[in-house]
């Protein structure tokens, strides 16, 4: 444990370290979003961790944007979106009705927040339903959701299939749009095991099921692997928290 947590310890000051220069060369306008002195404290002594200038730049977000910021949690990323896309963007901060309950929360924050920016909308779709309402969105976003998907929400729940969720995800984008999922890696191999017991699914997984939806693959960020981290301890735990190795993957719907 304590080889552990020095190269955690070590991993976390290469982070700190990188981090001003990751903001000074991120573009203006998510510069200019991530310095809203309007952003919550907590928000912000969190950006040296999730990388946020590095993860913008890597979906390729810009101003006019429509973004889906799929659960949202308590809108760090939505609030983040809104300052980049600007006035003429869109953030739709959307909730699965499924959720709706667990995340009500959550989704009162940021309901507050879209109070007092209009290019921010709480969006709850009908039940197995997951487009933006206009379905013409530039970019779909999930943070340290995905494997969550995979566990169901009733002990009676059959086994969960995500092909029509990620079919709704590219009926959602316009030709061309970004689909991103980040989140916790499991071992590889691991498939679906470590979903509902770690929190964290094996990459191959992710890239597996969106491809069948007929997306393309684009590419990977490596902003957020940790080769410290020994995939083999819940993603809460006071060990690995905050530190876990997450992968970004980047897909594309196709132009044509």
């Amino acid at each position: 444990m304590k080889t552990l947590l020095l190269a955690l310890a070590a991993a976390s000051a290469l982070t700190l370290a990188a981090a001003p220069v990751a903001f000074a060369a991120a573009p203006a306008d998510v510069k200019a979003a991530l310095a809203d002195p309007a952003r919550p404290a907590a928000d912000v002594a969190r950006d040296p961790l999730r990388k946020p200038a590095l993860l913008i730049a890597f979906a390729g977000i810009k101003p006019g944007d429509t973004v889906i910021d799929f659960i949202p949690g308590g809108g760090y990323f939505t609030r983040i979106f809104s300052g980049v896309v600007g006035p003429t963007g869109h953030v739709y901060a959307t909730v699965p009705k499924a959720a709706e309950a667990m995340e009500a929360k959550d989704t009162a924050t940021i309901t507050t927040f879209a109070a007092t920016h209009p290019n921010v909308a709480v969006f709850v779709p009908a039940a197995g339903g997951f487009t933006s309402p206009s379905g013409l969105a530039d970019v779909f976003w999930t943070a340290q959701n995905y494997h969550d998907l995979y566990n169901p929400m009733s002990k009676d729940a059959p086994p969960a299939d995500l092909l029509p969720l990620n079919k709704a995800v590219f009926a959602a984008l316009k030709p061309g749009g970004v689909y991103i999922v980040v989140d916790h890696a499991a071992p590889a191999g691991s498939g679906v095991t470590d979903t509902k017991t770690l929190h964290r699914i094996d990459p191959a997984v992710v890239k597996k099921d969106v491809l069948a939806a007929g997306f393309e693959y684009v590419g990977e960020s490596d902003a957020l692997k940790n080769p410290a981290d020994p995939h083999t301890a819940l993603v809460f735990d006071p060990s690995i928290r905050g530190h876990t190795d997450q992968f970004v993957y980047k897909f594309r719907k196709p132009k044509a």
